[in-house]
């Protein structure tokens, strides 16, 4: 095997890149002259402190990252670049593992290696260096200011009122809804609690939204949480979901399902007619899904306090939820037939299932479409209506197609479970008709429509 002899671009420190067959020579002063290194050039902290490579890469989010930097094997920022006798660059651990893995050939351009050796890329490593330490001095520099500028909003709300208070707690909800260094600044100089006690029974909506749109994005201690549990917060959280704006009513019912999470809440918190109209008034929404999806997750919470069912179901929620079914996707599905399924377990639950005519129709065509566990909610259901009322609901459920769909769910590979309770539901469904009628039924055309 011939001696290798570094080509004198090498030599001389500067760095060569082959792009579309053309090679292009690049050095230092040419990297900060066409904005590969930005101007500059810096690569150590204000104290000269010299930041890990690794470190920096993982805390970034880069998203523009120069094609040169990047590794063609792991297509990810190289830190430790070498170069093979061929001229290409690659991450040393990654052409290490390729050598290992009995490979004599350049990975790129698949050429034959007459020389194994690897040689560092101490030029392009510093290219690297600086490029990154570069945005990541400069993302410290914001983390640093937005820290800042969240205490001094927070010194600001000890003493502004009226409108300047307002426009305090809107700048901050700003801040904190879009830098992680500001929830923790606010977290770690007491700001829960000066928030929280903007909240009371004299507040406005205008000083009330914008609070309860900073504490929702915080997180919240056992200490917190009961002191924004007291009636008169509680109370005007339900104002404003009834009353406020989209983004309001989305922020309250998501703080109400945060304090829910709490093992001291109690359950009279929720117990509140007014909630459960505003609630389900956000869930029929249909122009805001980021406001169906909230609701539904707090109505699901909610409905896990048995103390509280027989109220929701007398806001009517069993109708609502089942006409809504059919718009629905796929995420929120899952939490709408868990509330039926569950308000299906009183008496007051399974009459107002059965009396909905949609009821079987809309749950039948969710069988098999959407998940297992809606499949299990669904026959659930399913169950619930036709051992209700056998001759009535079990006709309906097998001319909207019910029989087919449960033969597929008991061929298909899902849980035992599911089987035998397609199996008790298919035999139920057969009560009323012979043999012969019952299987024409149950034709796999009429499977999904």
């Amino acid at each position: 095997m011939p001696m290798f002899q570094l080509p004198a671009w090498r030599r001389d420190g500067d760095m060569r890149f082959e792009m579309g067959g053309d090679v292009h020579v690049l050095d230092l002063d040419t990297a900060v002259k066409d904005g590969i290194l930005g101007s500059g050039g810096g690569v150590c902290g204000g104290g000269g402190e010299k930041f890990d490579l690794k470190k920096m890469i993982e805390e970034l989010d880069l998203a523009d990252v120069p094609s040169v930097f990047i590794c063609p094997i792991s297509l990810e920022p190289m830190q430790d670049p070498v170069t093979l006798c061929t001229g290409q660059t690659y991450e040393r651990s990654n052409i290490l593992k390729w050598f290992s893995l009995g490979h004599l050939t350049c990975p790129t351009t698949m050429q034959e290696l007459w020389d194994d050796s690897v040689t560092p890329n101490k030029t392009l490593h510093h290219l690297i260096y600086s490029w990154v330490s570069q945005r990541y001095l400069l993302m410290k520099k914001r983390s640093e200011d937005v820290q800042g500028r969240a205490s001094e909003l927070l010194e600001a709300l000890k003493k502004v009122k009226g409108q300047a208070r307002i426009q305090a707690l809107r700048e901050l909800q700003q801040v904190v809804s879009t830098h992680a260094s500001a929830k923790k600044t606010v977290v770690d100089e007491g700001g829960v609690n000066l928030i929280s006690s903007l909240l009371g029974p004299f507040t406005s909506h205008a000083v009330g939204s914008e609070a309860i749109g900073i504490l929702v994005n915080l997180s919240l201690d056992s200490e917190s949480k009961t002191n924004l549990m007291q009636p008169a917060k509680i109370s005007l959280m339900v104002d404003m979901l009834n009353e406020g704006s989209i983004e309001t009513k989305i922020n309250c019912t998501r703080l109400i399902e945060m304090l829910m999470d709490e093992k001291d809440f109690r359950s009279e918190i929720v117990s509140s007619m007014s909630l459960l109209v505003g609630l389900l008034r956000l869930i029929r929404n249909k122009r805001y899904p980021n406001g169906i999806s909230a609701g539904l997750s707090l109505l699901r919470t909610i409905c896990s306090h048995k103390q509280v069912r027989h109220l929701v179901l007398s806001v009517g929620a069993v109708p609502q939820l089942v006409e809504l079914l059919p718009a629905l996707n796929h995420d929120c599905l899952e939490s709408a037939l868990s509330i039926l399924d569950v308000l299906a377990t009183l008496p007051g639950g399974k009459l107002a299932l059965k009396d909905c005519p949609n009821t079987i129709p809309n749950v039948v065509k969710l069988l098999m479409r959407i998940s297992e566990s809606c499949t299990l909610y669904a026959l659930s259901i399913l169950w619930t209506v036709c051992n209700l009322a056998p001759e009535e609901c079990a006709s309906l459920a097998v001319e909207a197609g019910l029989a087919a769909k449960l033969l597929l769910v008991i061929q298909s590979g899902c849980n035992p479970a599911l089987k035998q309770r397609s199996a008790e539901l298919l035999k139920l469904c057969s009560l009323n008709y012979t043999a012969t009628i019952f299987i024409s039924k149950c034709k796999l055309t009429r499977t999904i429509q």
